[in-house]
């Protein structure tokens, strides 16, 4: 740990993975499968805590077949030994061997995929070669729909990257009035959340100044940051797989009234979204909490996006925070509140907070301050 760096490791609470593939087998007869092929590499992690860049996993019925290649042997037995994972780890140079090896021992006759993993070429491949025996069963969402709800160490890890995050903004807030270019700061703020113990950014960090601002996924670029910006900072930092995510939008110089009109009427939608969380609430309302302050003050269309995504080991993935979800928060989902408006003539304000669902509301983990005062 840096000496200044506001995470230990060491305290945080283990995440708990060996409960998942046993929750994951239990969807099986309602996905129609008696086996599963898990080739999302996220997933895979999530299954087994393993972090390399290639593996498959064959989930059946009663066992757990871990397949990679040489260069990940040692480091798929040490990493699901820590994990916990029970699995017969298989080192092949050809994986299609112990896959089909596992799925024909299990006696499977309908194989499910992952269909937001899979490609068309390698679906053509399993049915042709792999498979031709078998029946094939496009799935979705059977682990990301274990992944929305987080286990205490889960949760652990997006509040330490926050936590992260939050203090390497403090640090360099104030070179905003010194005149850098977007790039400039973004590569400061990226080399302090490294600095400061983050393994990586969660995504490419935007800065967004002045005119710039009014794109919502603005890349940082030669604009030079000066009096009478509005400037919307949009990052996070990446610990242990897990991302955090956070907006921030400051003010350099003097706003105008309209952007101070801006400024508070994003701070409040924001803030009636955060208060609209709780276990048990449509995400469509959280949506709707925000855009009904924003659409009151005459902004409707400066309101580009949905409100907010779930976070975890993707920066963006369920539950959907939007007009058009149909997810319900669940207790111990995280989720971001981020409405924004856009206006090219003033530029733009967005307000981001990343936040874990309770029972009776939510808890906020991104905790730098919201002011628009450098």
């Amino acid at each position: 740990m840096s000496p200044t760096s506001p995470v230990d490791r060491s305290t945080l609470t283990p995440t708990t993975v060996p409960p998942r593939v046993e929750a994951l087998r239990a969807s099986f007869t309602d996905a129609g499968v008696d086996a599963l092929l898990v080739t999302d590499l996220t997933n895979i992690r999530y299954l087994t805590g393993f972090t390399g860049s290639a593996a498959l996993l064959v989930v059946t019925g009663g066992d757990l077949t871990f397949v990679t290649d040489g260069r990940y042997g040692q480091q798929a037995s040490d990493q699901l030994g820590a994990a916990g994972v029970d699995a017969l780890i298989e080192v092949a140079t050809d994986q299609r061997g112990p896959v089909v090896g596992a799925v024909t021992a299990a006696g499977a006759t309908r194989l499910g995929l992952e269909a937001g993993a899979v490609t068309w070429a390698a679906q053509r491949t399993y049915e042709g070669t792999w498979f031709p025996s078998i029946e094939l069963v496009p799935t979705e969402g059977l682990v990301e729909g274990l992944r929305v709800v987080k286990d205490e160490g889960e949760i652990a890890r997006i509040a330490a990257a926050a936590a992260i995050a939050d203090a390497a903004l403090a640090s360099v807030r104030p070179r905003l009035l010194e005149g850098p270019t977007e790039a400039e700061f973004g590569l400061e703020l990226d080399t302090e959340m490294r600095r400061l113990g983050a393994d990586d950014v969660s995504f490419e960090t935007i800065v967004a100044s002045g005119p710039n601002g009014a794109l919502p996924h603005h890349r940082p670029g030669p604009r030079r940051i000066g009096e009478g910006d509005l400037v919307v900072l949009d990052f996070g930092a990446l610990l242990e797989g897990y991302h955090s995510d956070m907006t921030r939008t400051v003010m350099v110089g003097e706003p105008s009234s309209t952007q101070q009109r801006m400024f508070d009427v994003v701070a409040e939608a924001q803030a009636a979204g955060v208060a609209a969380v709780a276990e048990g609430v449509p995400a469509a309302e959280v949506d709707t909490a925000c855009r009904t302050v924003i659409e009151a003050a005459g902004w409707a269309d400066a309101f580009l996006h949905g409100t907010g995504h779930g976070v975890g080991l993707d920066i963006h993935e369920d539950p959907r925070v939007g007009q058009r979800s149909t997810a319900t928060l669940a207790h111990r989902c995280v989720v971001t509140v981020e409405p924004g408006v856009y206006l090219p003539e003033h530029g733009g304000v967005r307000i981001e907070d990343t936040v874990v669902v309770t029972r009776d509301g939510c808890r906020p983990v991104t905790l730098a301050p919201k002011s628009p005062v450098v």
